[in-house]
């Protein structure tokens, strides 16, 4: 189920970010990418503490599914008003990264170091982002919104697109899993560089 929905997740996010932004195939493909994304994190919890695999996967999971849930929860309330349910989600997965730190000795380097400290280090800086925006003044924090949907959304895709590619091309880890999220990093600076651009033109 975990191989089944990451995969179908990978061809919903495609297609959401080969569609048109804000059309009806965009905003279908983003949503069944969600529904498959909490699929693909529930399997991945139950796989670290029913099945024992690689804790890693822990971090994996959590990075994907903060990204995916704040990315949606950003869209959908369009603004950087304080929500209980955001700090909520964002403390427990502090608490879930802080569970791996704790237990990263004793687990070992099963991955790349530069997988798992990049990883671990960008989860942090989104969630330290996301409790200083509520900081950022409402006049000023305007279409923030967007970008940050772009953002989050493009590197929920990268961690189920690095994972994936990270086991299927085992042999060439490191690459294997730094590549993809360097492109998809690429591409959402290049989404939100465009999307800039085009709010700066409207309000000329």
């Amino acid at each position: 189920m975990h191989v089944i929905f990451g995969s179908t997740a990978l061809a919903l996010g495609l297609i959401a970010l080969l569609s048109q932004k804000g059309n009806k195939l965009h905003k279908k493909s983003g949503k069944l990418f969600l529904w498959c994304l909490i699929v693909v994190i529930i399997t991945g919890l139950i796989g670290v503490f029913i099945f024992n695999r690689n804790t890693f996967l822990l971090v994996i999971t959590a990075d994907s599914a903060y990204l995916g849930f704040s990315g949606y929860r950003v869209l959908k309330n369009k603004s950087n008003k304080l929500k209980l349910l955001d700090v909520f989600v964002a403390i427990l997965t502090l608490m879930s990264v802080s569970y791996f730190l704790y237990c990263f000795k004793s687990i070992g380097m099963i991955w790349s170091p530069i997988i798992i400290y990049s990883t671990v280090g960008y989860l942090l800086f989104i969630i330290t982002y996301d409790f200083l925006r509520y900081l950022v003044p409402k006049s000023k924090y305007k279409n923030l919104w967007l970008y940050e949907h772009i953002l989050k959304m493009v590197s929920a895709f990268s961690a189920i697109l690095s994972a994936f590619s990270g086991t299927v091309f085992e042999d060439y880890q490191p690459y294997s899993q730094f590549l993809p999220s360097t492109l998809c990093m690429v591409i959402a600076i290049g989404f939100i560089i465009y999307y800039a651009k085009k709010n700066k033109s409207i309000k000329r």
